[in-house]
């Protein structure tokens, strides 16, 4: 490894604990706050849990540590990563399509991302005003209701979020994205544990650890350890780009096996702790139900904290607390796509900051349309969809290009790329045995078989 390819030329984190928070704040989104502990309940508490964590184990940190390592020896954009690395591997130069996959998901899941971040910004000055509390239930749902069909506003709220998101990313890698992680990270983890104190005084705590965490193997399906094997993947941000180019940002002397662990464990927790303030205020409510996606958020749950005491400040702090997940997954969504401009279009960071900015919130109106003038409704494998671009983008993303992404490296880092380059950067002992035979063997066999299952071929 040539002296100039161990630092890039973006910068490096200070350390291997602010790489840490930030693939944390990268995998820490809007899913960890509502669908994993909607899942975990949905099929069998524990025992979904164990299988989860095994799929983790098998899928996402190994190809983590892939994607990671692969980021730091190239220490350049995905892009330019993964033609750099074909190339010194003797390998043909359109592995470096595994990049530009990783960047474009990355800017189209910001484009709509920011949209639904969007609604979240706005909730917490609907809840904060007290708006929400002088409502009933038809009254809530007619707020709601009210702000995504209306263009203007969801188009005000999306810039914002934009803003907020190009704003740290403008900074560089040492003075906005690792000074943003250092705050929002401790932050988020904060409220998060506020509102699990506040969700403890609701006399329905020991439901929502039964929910999570008490074991239901009957539940226990082909179909849940699939799902378990779906979301371990998508979780981590992984085919993503985001964290190819973190990983590129990692100091030579830091472990990349255990930084991957680490960061696999936080997400895990989070999510859990996010079931644990959540659950105990639905269940105050019989009438409510825990498995109402995203509906849960900005229908239910608000309705739930303007009825409870209290309610007013923590309905607030959880809105902010879900502003702050999307804010540090978003910002590595769009850097990848800013260190190429900087790299191959010689721009400097800031004005490669606001030209992908610009970029993403111009693609991002069409989502905005989604749910009011351009909403029309199409089938994708026997479901109904009704959010037109928005879902055409969603399942673009998230159901082909994340998993054909972690799919392509796994096989180049297992199959292509030399033993004595992958020892060199992972620099393990006894236990590269073990991850060589999971990324060769293990991992690409799990999600093929996710892939296959999403288009109902298995």
């Amino acid at each position: 490894m040539s002296e100039e390819k161990k630092i890039s030329i973006h910068g490096q984190w200070s350390s291997r604990w602010s790489f840490i928070l930030a693939a944390t704040g990268s995998a820490v989104g809007l899913g960890n706050i509502w669908k994993f502990p909607y899942i975990t309940g949905e099929y069998g508490g524990g025992a979904f849990v164990i299988v989860y964590l095994f799929c983790v184990a098998l899928i996402g940190i190994p190809i983590m540590m892939a994607e990671v390592m692969l980021g730091r020896r190239g220490r350049q954009s995905p892009i330019n990563t993964m033609r750099t690395l074909a190339k010194e591997e003797g390998r043909h130069g359109i592995w470096s399509w595994i990049g530009w996959m990783g960047v474009l998901a990355g800017f189209l899941i910001l484009s709509y991302y920011a949209v639904i971040a969007g609604w979240a910004l706005a909730y917490v000055f609907r809840v904060g005003s007290g708006m929400i509390q002088a409502s009933d239930s038809a009254g809530v749902q007619a707020i709601f209701s009210e702000l995504v069909s209306d263009p203007e506003k969801l188009l005000a709220w999306h810039t914002l979020f934009m803003a907020l998101t190009m704003v740290v990313v403008a900074r560089g890698v040492k003075q906005g994205l690792e000074k943003a992680v250092r705050l929002l990270m401790p932050l988020l983890l904060i409220l998060l544990l506020v509102l699990v104190g506040y969700a403890m005084n609701t006399g329905h705590f020991n439901d929502a650890i039964d929910f999570l965490f008490k074991p239901d193997f009957s539940k226990l399906t082909a179909g849940a350890i699939l799902t378990a094997m779906g979301h371990a993947f998508f979780t981590l941000s992984l085919g993503m780009g985001a964290i190819m180019i973190y990983g590129s940002y990692l100091p030579a002397n830091a472990s990349i096996a255990q930084t991957s662990i680490i960061i696999s464990v936080a997400d895990t927790l989070v999510a859990l702790l996010a079931g644990l303030a959540i659950f105990p205020v639905v269940f105050s409510f019989p009438d409510l139900t825990p498995g109402a996606g995203p509906g849960l958020i900005f229908q239910t749950l608000p309705l739930a904290f303007a009825n409870m005491p209290g309610g007013l400040i923590f309905g607030t702090l959880f809105f902010i607390l879900i502003v702050v997940a999307a804010w540090t997954s978003s910002i590595s969504l769009i850097e990848p796509a800013v260190a190429w401009l900087i790299e191959n279009r010689g721009m400097t960071r800031v004005s490669a900051a606001v030209w992908s900015g610009l970029a993403t919130w111009l693609v991002g109106i069409a989502t905005v349309l989604s749910f009011s003038h351009w909403a029309f409704d199409f089938n994708f494998l026997g479901t109904v969809k009704h959010n037109g671009v928005f879902d055409i983008l969603d399942i673009l993303t998230a159901n082909i290009m994340l998993p054909l992404g972690g799919l392509f490296i796994a096989v180049f880092a297992g199959w292509m790329m030399k033993q004595k380059h992958s020892k060199e950067e992972l620099a393990l002992n006894h236990s590269y045995r073990l991850w060589w035979f999971l990324i060769r063997y293990v991992a690409p066999v799990l999600v093929l078989v996710i892939i296959l299952n999403l288009f109902g071929l298995i």
